[in-house]
């Protein structure tokens, strides 16, 4: 009997740990065959664009809403003590330091994460990746170097978009709408963000991206059980990674900060 619930118990830790250093695994083997030749700086670029430039659209829509809904509801809030000129300065904190690198993350983790698990998945219950290794062709280095170092390079550069657009949403509500002084809200803005906020915003950005990739990619790598699994698999990765970002997020914020 006690030897049922310590397996109980021990059984899905020991999954959980199996699992956190396979990942770790497959990030290391993807730094390792990122790095030597012949570099395929083509496969990359395609993943950039599949993962950066076609995530843009949801990236602004996200943003730009984001920080209208930030500068109403601190509108409010300021308005009580009199301080609407700190709206300003409240959006483009929370853009730069947090809400842009993270909800950016989770867009991309939905879009262009959940398709990286689908491909890899199809790619594994169809044989094509047991036929890249028979081609004597390293499965890590044409499939998942290339999404690690885009996303890597891509978020970043998706991050910054979002809180460009995030903040000018907040100053068309604030400003546009609501009356707040448009040089209070400038010049509070400028004078409470500092260069450092952005740049630690822009490092979680591309921690995020290597989280997502590796994790979606492999969820889709090991895929198994045909069709149902690649469905499965692409449901852990997108929430997964989701998850591992937000706790992440915590965490590196605890270090910045």
């Amino acid at each position: 009997m006690s030897g049922d619930i310590a397996s109980k118990i021990f059984s899905p830790l020991l999954r959980f740990v199996k699992e956190v250093g396979n990942i770790g695994l497959m990030f290391l083997e993807s730094m390792y065959w990122g790095f030597r030749r012949p570099f395929k700086i083509n496969y990359i670029f395609k993943q950039m664009e599949f993962i950066g430039v076609n995530s843009i659209s949801v990236v602004v829509i996200t943003g730009i809403f984001t920080g209208m809904v930030l500068a109403l509801q601190s509108y409010h809030g300021f308005r009580k003590f009199g301080a609407e000129g700190l709206v300003g300065t409240t959006v483009a904190l929370s853009m730069t330091r947090e809400l842009g690198p993270v909800l950016t993350s989770l867009m991309v983790t939905g879009r262009a994460g959940s398709a990286m698990a689908a491909e890899l998945g199809t790619m594994r219950v169809t044989e094509q990746i047991d036929a890249l290794i028979v081609m004597a062709l390293n499965p890590i280095k044409y499939l998942v170097a290339p999404r690690v170092f885009a996303s890597f390079l891509m978020l970043p550069i998706l991050t910054v978009i979002s809180d460009f657009v995030g903040i000018l949403g907040g100053y068309l509500i604030a400003v546009k709408l609501l009356g707040v002084n448009e040089g209070a809200f400038i010049n509070k803005m400028v004078k409470y963000v500092e260069i450092e906020d952005i740049y630690n915003g822009l490092i979680k950005a591309a921690f995020f991206g290597i989280i997502l990739s590796v994790i979606s990619c492999y969820k889709g790598f090991y895929t198994k059980g045909g069709a149902e699994g690649v469905g499965r698999a692409t449901t852990e990765a997108v929430v997964v990674s989701s998850v591992t970002i937000l706790i992440f997020d915590y965490v590196l914020t605890s270090l910045m900060f």
